[in-house]
């Protein structure tokens, strides 16, 4: 655990960001924002780049058949089912104890809130029924058309109205980006990139069309406030919640793409269709963390990812650099909390990959999957403790968060000083694997729809 900072000592930190006071003003006027009328408004210190902050040996990646590799789909593959089974009966006994003595986050009401929180939201599909798709066909009009950055734009507009925080565009190449949709997705069916001139699915294969070279990357928010209660019901929740929401923007999404007169394949199930946190970065959504998943600018680790597919031409939003992975090689405040030790303490991100879930060909810090999830049967909820204590968690509105982003992408050397704040600001020291706040507490807030903020990362219009 990293040690936390006296009053004294905080003061001390303090001053040495006296640099920063004379930047201030122009970061909390809006540090100078682009004006480009289809990249997400950002920040001038956060630079678009041609390559990601995360190295790729595009000749190793290759396709994967992601429910026969991944620990969530897969596990009885790295464990024996006597072990899983043991660990079933854990979770049973633990859940059943933790209910019956009222255990803070474990109440009947929370577990009341976790069950609703997993309901609602359409069933996701490949591909809408033709049938139910007003194309411009059937209007008597003829289809959509624009420039990319125009339908950049414009798509970017609508997901954004349905429910995405932040919408990225890749233009999909043989040799590199199309190695990042699966071999095989989660239902065991073959994805097949063809010749065809539409999308098609049948008992045990899906058809994409090479035409459809455009992936759309989308980030759906996360409350805060539940996922500090990680790892118990209120955390998990959040997770279910996003998801649900996730499946109606995707379902107005293919509509509306249709709607234009194109096709929008979707995820079939959860996680489906492509590699999401890959998707993210080469979007430029953010960068790869330590904890191995998408770390953005404005909502630090408080988003999921999501994709569809068109052959609508877009113009591609490039990756970035906000100086995260940068960030997370002296940060290490995901591994020191991880009750399962899964994640690394390596200062560099490395090539050699842990266990078959994992993809080759990036550098990465890889995580222990098994660890991770043997430790969710203990918990009965899907942890999320990584998540919740990253320095970028925290409600990104306050004057020091955007003084904090702006020497974060400017001056590493500030990194660690950073970390140390944010231990004294916004991480309690409480016990080890335990939540952050209490379950209890939230019950009392008055926060907004969802539990999170709308009004950052618009994109321009003019």
């Amino acid at each position: 655990m990293p040690e936390s900072l006296t009053r004294r000592e905080f003061m001390k930190e303090l001053g040495k960001l006296g640099a920063a006071a004379s930047i201030a003003p122009m970061v909390l006027a809006g540090e100078q924002m682009s004006d480009k009328p289809f990249s997400i408004k950002r920040p001038s210190f956060i630079k678009e780049v041609d390559e990601p902050t995360t190295e790729i040996r595009w000749d190793e990646v290759k396709r994967i058949a992601e429910g026969e590799v991944t620990v969530r789909r897969s596990f009885s593959k790295y464990i024996s089912q006597d072990r899983i089974d043991k660990l079933t009966d854990i979770r049973t006994a633990n859940m059943d104890k933790y209910l019956k003595e009222g255990r803070d986050g474990y109440t009947l009401k929370d577990h009341a809130l976790k069950a609703g929180a997993g309901k609602g939201g359409v069933s996701r599909v490949f591909i809408q029924d033709p049938e139910k798709v007003k194309t411009p066909e059937s209007l008597g009009v003829p289809k959509w058309t624009g420039t990319p950055e125009d339908a950049t734009m414009i798509v970017s507009a609508a997901l954004r109205h349905y429910g995405a925080a932040s919408v990225g565009v890749v233009e999909l190449d043989t040799n590199t980006t199309e190695k990042l949709i699966y071999a095989k997705d989660p239902d065991g069916k073959e994805m097949r990139i063809e010749d065809a001139d539409m999308p098609e699915e049948g008992e045990d294969y899906r058809v994409i069309p090479k035409k459809a070279r455009w992936m759309i990357t989308y980030t759906v928010q996360m409350s805060e406030e539940t996922m500090i209660r990680c790892p118990t019901h209120l955390g998990t929740q959040t997770t279910s919640l996003t998801y649900r929401r996730s499946q109606n923007v995707q379902e107005r999404g293919q509509h509306f793409l249709g709607g234009l007169g194109y096709m929008a394949m979707g995820e079939s199930s959860t996680n489906a269709l492509a590699i999401a946190p890959a998707l993210g970065v080469m979007s430029g959504l953010g960068e790869l963390s330590r904890y191995n998943r998408l770390l953005t600018p404005e909502y630090g680790s408080m988003v999921r990812v999501f994709k569809i597919l068109t052959d609508l031409p877009m113009a591609p939003t490039k990756p970035i650099n906000a100086g995260l992975l940068e960030f997370c090689k002296s940060c290490t405040k995901c591994a020191d909390h991880c009750p399962s030790k899964a994640l690394s303490f390596e200062k560099e991100p490395y090539w050699e990959t842990i266990g078959g879930w994992n993809n080759p060909g990036h550098k990465a810090w890889f995580e222990d999957s098994v660890k991770c999830r043997s430790y969710w049967y203990e918990t009965g909820n899907n942890c999320g403790i990584c998540f919740a204590v990253c320095p970028f968690a925290s409600k990104n509105l306050s004057s020091y968060s955007r003084v904090r982003d702006y020497l974060t992408a400017t001056v590493p050397a500030f990194d660690g000083t950073l970390t140390k704040i944010d231990d004294l600001l916004y991480t309690p020291y409480t016990e080890f694997g335990k939540p952050q706040k209490t379950a209890e507490s939230w019950w009392r807030m008055n926060l907004p729809d969802y539990g999170i903020s709308t009004d950052q990362t618009v994109r321009e219009t003019s």
